[in-house]
């Protein structure tokens, strides 16, 4: 627990050492914090406080998510007067519309954040915008475009050279405000091998199997066509220019290995692949290892140090500066505009 002045207080959770990690370089930043980890039992008064809780999500989500509800309804009933999470990867955010019979788990999720006592959540590059309506509280969902930018610009020999690639045609809106902000081609993939994510099977057949009876026939619907997926393709020219893939959640890498696949079959000798939230779970470090892709470059919102040793091609960006500005902004009630220049609303 650590005290900041005017009444203000920053918790780290003990979900991993990463994420002691990031709280650490999130207070180089804030001159006023001096961080230290903390339990889920108050053990100094807070009443009448502003609190913020650092909690990253590690592989044991819900473990993480316990430990934050936990914390921050301890936090509540000790009185304190603000409840702040700062959660840069928010978890579940896949999981934010309903598909077959499944449920909203974010919108659970943000309801059980709201019951247990946060008032705010700082994020950033939630999956979909929308999900900040799921909240009854504000969000801040910040962005991590310009550190990768600079990034690309930085790090990318030669990135004048480069084009920007969305793995799917509702990735275009994100990959052309990184084409236009750099300056460069675009180029957009289109067809699945496999089925895409909304349309997985759950296992269960709808409508289910007709039973002879005797009773009513039902009313003749029209016939649903099934919908096929065509062969990978690719909408501009990627010969002799390095393919850069922007994303914002890179967890299964098969469909990122494949797309790698063809653009190297196009023309393009070098792949990179640029995303906000490494989960990078499974096999993905091996097959990212064995496939044609050159760089692979997250944000260190999802603690990933294992990964990193397995694959040398994983590189991290370190996003706590921009943390860190929104915390200390918050503290002194100040426009969080500043952080949000130039960044559009595709992003």
């Amino acid at each position: 627990m650590n005290v900041a002045k005017s009444g203000y207080r920053v918790f780290s959770a003990n979900s991993t050492a990463a994420c002691t990690e990031l709280a650490k370089k999130i207070t180089e930043y804030v001159y006023f914090i001096v961080l230290a980890k903390c339990t889920v039992d108050v053990k100094e008064s807070v009443r009448g406080q502003t609190i913020f809780i650092i909690q990253t999500i590690p592989r044991d989500v819900n473990t993480a998510i316990m430990e934050l509800l936990v914390m921050a309804y301890a936090l509540k009933t000790s009185c304190a007067k603000n409840i702040i999470g700062v959660i840069p990867y928010f978890p579940y955010s896949k999981q934010c519309k309903m598909r077959k019979r499944g449920s909203i788990v974010c919108k659970l999720l943000a309801s059980m954040l709201a019951k247990a006592g946060l008032t705010h959540i700082i994020t950033m590059d939630l999956h979909q915008k929308e999900i900040q309506g799921f909240f009854s509280f504000p969000v801040d969902n910040l962005r991590a475009s310009p550190f990768l930018l600079q990034y690309i610009q930085e790090e990318v020999p030669d990135y004048r050279n480069a084009i920007i690639v969305a793995k799917s045609p509702s990735a275009a809106k994100r990959a052309q405000s990184y084409a236009e902000r750099l300056r460069l081609g675009l180029a957009v993939m289109h067809g699945e091998a496999q089925c895409s994510e909304s349309d997985m099977a759950d296992g269960r057949h709808s409508p289910p199997c007709v039973r002879n009876t005797s009773g009513h026939p039902g009313l003749e619907l029209p016939l649903m066509m099934a919908k096929e997926k065509p062969p990978i393709t690719v909408v501009g020219d990627v010969g002799g220019r390095i393919a850069i893939i922007v994303d914002d959640i890179i967890d299964d890498v098969e469909d990122f290995v494949a797309a790698a696949e063809i653009l190297k079959e196009r023309g393009a000798y070098k792949i990179y692949i640029m995303a906000t939230h490494g989960l990078l779970s499974a096999d993905a470090p091996r097959l990212i290892e064995e496939s044609a892709i050159d760089e692979v470059v997250v944000t260190n919102t999802v603690p990933h140090e294992v990964q990193k040793l397995q694959c040398p091609k994983i590189k991290t960006v370190d996003v706590s500066m921009i943390l860190a500005e929104a915390i200390r902004r918050i503290h002194n009630g100040e426009s969080m505009a500043y952080l949000f220049r130039n960044i559009t609303v595709d992003d």
